[in-house]
């Protein structure tokens, strides 16, 4: 059974998962001095980066609204059944919108298909759910079997980040300055993780950035004995040769079965700051 996949600008998405797929895409909003932005669509990742350094100024971003998913629900044929993977509700009003403009559609045309799911991930945690319902569609599950999987996968779904600079956070006022200064001259690294509910939490605080990262693969482990039938995902802030390097340390440890690298969209970009990274997948049941 065909279904879409669809997801927004809070997913961050390799090419080759996004080519396969045509996964429909509904943007988020960045608002910085100068006006306003659709992710995607009117700023690109190069030149979000270069608007960043020029004006030392981060953006605002802003849920797309029930409106932009209620067109995107309708531009999709009546005949075929909606599966939308949205960013964790823990961090934005994305989910609720998601499912108010699927709720506006259905008023007009009761008899579609929609799914809305609160991913409680973000950035390559979202593509790795998005990987996993081809994966099952591939193996005939019908369109409820692969609802009813996603929302088992979603509460075993592991993100991990780590952060090789505090600036953006004491930039966008999350860290005190006092607070940072004193933890960028002790030369801090925090490793944070998705929680329960889909916030993001400071896990750890290690001193250096070679620990961080040693410390970063090693928490793998502590989730999952079994990688071989497992996915990583994992995604980077304007950092691919670190990405890579983490990946293959990753791989070499761990022996995961595929990989997807991506770098991260505007959202993480913003709360993670260049050279951050993240990782995703399925801890054991």
């Amino acid at each position: 059974m065909s279904f879409q996949l669809m997801t927004d600008g809070g997913a961050d998405i390799p090419d080759r998962l996004n080519e396969k797929l045509d996964i429909i895409v509904v943007p988020l909003y960045l608002h910085f001095k100068d006006g306003q932005y659709k992710s995607g669509v009117d700023i690109d990742l190069p030149t979000f980066h270069k608007k960043i350094k020029e004006t030392n100024e981060l953006p605002r971003s802003a849920a797309p609204s029930p409106n932009d998913f209620y067109d995107a629900y309708k531009q999709v044929d009546q005949e075929t059944p909606i599966l939308m993977l949205s960013l964790t509700k823990g961090l934005s009003s994305t989910y609720e919108n998601a499912v108010i403009g699927r709720d506006m559609l259905l008023e007009e045309e009761p008899n579609r298909t929609i799914e809305v799911i609160n991913t409680k991930t973000a950035s390559c945690g979202i593509a790795l759910l998005l990987y996993e319902a081809a994966a099952k569609q591939k193996e005939n599950y019908t369109f409820t079997e692969i609802v009813e999987h996603l929302h088992e996968r979603v509460e075993q779904t592991t993100t991990l980040f780590v952060l090789k600079t505090l600036e953006n956070l004491i930039l966008g006022g999350r860290l005190d300055k006092v607070k940072g200064t004193i933890a960028k001259t002790l030369n801090i690294k925090l490793l944070m993780k998705a929680s329960a509910e889909g916030t993001i939490e400071v896990s750890e605080k290690v001193r250096g950035d070679k620990k961080s990262i040693r410390r970063f693969i090693e928490q793998i482990g502590e989730y999952t004995k079994h990688a071989e039938d497992k996915v990583i995902s994992i995604s980077h802030c304007n950092a691919e040769e670190r990405a890579r390097k983490v990946l293959a340390e990753i791989r070499n440890k761990y022996p995961f079965k595929d990989e997807l690298l991506t770098e991260t969209g505007p959202l993480i970009s913003t709360y993670g700051g260049e050279g951050a990274l993240v990782i995703s997948f399925f801890r054991d049941k």
